[in-house]
Order: structure tokens, then sequence, then C-alpha cells
């Protein structure tokens, strides 16, 4: 079979008996629709593009269409249709290749000696229900920064009844309902520094580092809901000239990103200010952090900590927070003298 139309059926009736060429022409078919959704896909991963809706929003679960080119594969075969084997084990071997668990060693060299070893965690507490989870995280971990989105007056609250001043001293909170309002909380000394005029807080401040000014800079796009893709390009926009502003500078951009690495936007985030994703370093690329309810390979990993070439990364890890759809990350960075 060459084509999903080469074969010819009569019209079938309530009992009419089994015609394999008839199924098979049906399978070839459904194989057909599976591999045009999986390449346009695909194909917009490869052009470094992330197109029009529903594609950004299929490229945060790429993996997710192994199965869908995986189920058009076994359809091809069934159907005998050479042609669709042949496209289908094409589309599977691209998203494969994008989607392979890798560890880029960059973490094995260090750029220069230690000066100062920190811990960074980034939680979204989804409009503050997880609060109770984050406060217990925080004494557990005890993290030298915190960044918080999603942080509604219940959080911003909660943070200043129940997190020691003794311990985190320093802070930049902007209050804001539900989804608006963010915090960065700091063991280490903070300045005031202009953050991101998105529709969701993002502050920025300055952190002393051992010694050395580390720009901060919490992120929270909107979303790629259909309908409001053109203002999370525009948002993503915005970190990106933050990240080009900081270029040559240590720097860390942490928070919830509402996009992956298979995101051309938040891809250009990471060229234009020189930086790297703290998981991805370490070899946990395709650990999901939303939603939290789904296991690799499945789930989206749209929570980063991403540094500048002055860091190294020692651990990153994904912890389960109640009453949120979001895993908190907790990375182990090391600052090193580059000079």
């Amino acid at each position: 079979m060459d084509s999903p139309l080469s074969t010819a059926a009569p019209a079938a009736g309530p009992d009419a008996p089994f015609h394999p060429s008839r199924a098979r022409s049906a399978a070839a078919w459904s194989a057909t629709l599976l591999l045009i959704a999986a390449s346009v896909v695909a194909g917009c991963r490869v052009a470094d593009t992330d197109g029009v809706t529903p594609v950004p929003q299929l490229l945060a679960f790429l993996p997710w269409l192994l199965l869908l080119a995986g189920a058009a594969l076994l359809l091809a075969l069934l159907a005998r249709w050479r042609t669709g084997m042949v496209w289908a084990v094409a589309v599977l071997a691209v998203i494969g290749w994008f989607v392979r668990p890798y560890d880029t060693g960059l973490t094995d060299d260090p750029p220069g000696p230690v000066v100062a070893r920190l811990e960074v965690l980034t939680s979204n507490v989804e409009f503050g229900n997880a609060t109770e989870g984050l406060l217990a995280a925080i004494r557990r971990e005890q993290p030298d920064l915190v960044f918080v989105q999603e942080c509604d007056p219940r959080c911003t609250n909660a943070l200043a009844a129940e997190v020691s001043r003794g311990d985190y001293p320093h802070r930049t909170v902007v209050e804001g309902r539900a989804a608006s309002g963010s915090a960065i909380l700091s063991k280490l000394p903070l300045r005031a520094a202009a953050g991101i005029d998105g529709t969701l807080a993002m502050p920025g401040s300055v952190a002393v580092v051992g010694g050395w000014t580390v720009n901060l800079q919490l992120a929270h796009p909107l979303p790629p809901i259909p309908g409001g893709v053109t203002d999370w390009r525009r948002e993503l926009g915005l970190l990106r000239t933050y990240a080009a502003g900081v270029k040559g500078r240590p720097a860390l951009v942490a928070g919830d990103f509402n996009a992956t690495q298979d995101h051309d936007a938040f891809r250009r985030i990471l060229d234009a200010g020189d930086l790297r994703d703290s998981a991805t370093l370490v070899g946990a690329a395709r650990i999901p952090s939303w939603p939290s309810a789904v296991r690799r390979p499945l789930g989206a990993q749209i929570d980063h900590v991403l540094v500048s070439g002055d860091f190294s990364v020692r651990k990153a890890r994904f912890l389960d927070l109640a009453n949120t759809d979001h895993r908190a990350l907790l990375v182990q960075l090391e600052l090193h003298d580059v000079r």
C-alpha cells in the first residue's frame, strides 16, 4: 500500500462482512492525521519557531508526541503503508533527538575558584494555596534565596509572620491578588533594582554573594493560552531584554517561565544573556515541574533557575508541595571568580 487513498472498498451496510482492505484504508487515514499533527510540531521545533496555536501548547509536551508518532507507526504497519512507515520512523527520530535526556557536562569544569556557595528555591504556590508547603520547605531546606510566584495576600502575610527576619532579613515583595503577587526572600544582602513590568509581578534585586554583586530577577510571564500567545511572546521578550542587559555579569533568573527548553522564545532568553539552565546542567532537563500530577517523561518543565557562566551547578531537585500544580525547584550553586 503506497498511500492512504490506494485501497477502495464497497460501502458497508449493517450486515456487511469485514473487509481487510477497508480496515487498512481506515488505519492509513488515521496514521496520516496523526503524522500531520506530529510533523507540524516537530517541524517547528527543528525550525526554531513556536508557531501559532496549538503549536506552542503542544511544544510544551513534546515527549507526548512520541506516543502519537508511535501509534501512527503501528497503524501504518497495520495498513501495510510503506510510505507511512518511513514517515513515522522519521518523525520518531526527530522527536526522540530533541527529547533525549542529556547532561551537558558544563559543571565538570568550573570556571575559577569558588567564592561562595548558595542554594536557591523557586516555587509557584498556585494562588497562595501551597503556602504551608512552601513554609515547610523553607524551614527544612533553609535555602539562601527564595523566589515565590502567585503569592496572594495569604502568602505574603504568612511569609511576613512565619519566616524569621533573623533568617531572611532581606526581602523584595510585590503584593497582589491571585496569581499577580511575587516575592524574593534572601539571607544575603539585597539592594533595590528595577524589575520587569509584566502583567504578573516580576520583581528584581541585586544580591551581594561572597563579596560579588549578582543580578536577580524573578520570572513569571503569562502562559501561552489560546488567544494569549502574543502576550506570552511579548513577556518572554521582556525577559530576553533583561538577560541581554546583564550579559557578562553574574546573574540569576528564577521562577515559572511558562515555557520549556522546546520553546524558541525560552531558548532566546538563554542566548541573549549567555545563561544556562540549572536542571539541564546536571542532567535533569526532562523532569517535569508542571502539572505536578504527572511524572517523567510526561509533563513539562516550565520552572527554571537560569544562571550566568560565573556559576556551576552541583545539584537540582524538584520538590512536591501540596495544593499546587507546580513542583518547586531547589538548586545548589557555586559562584566562581572568573577574572
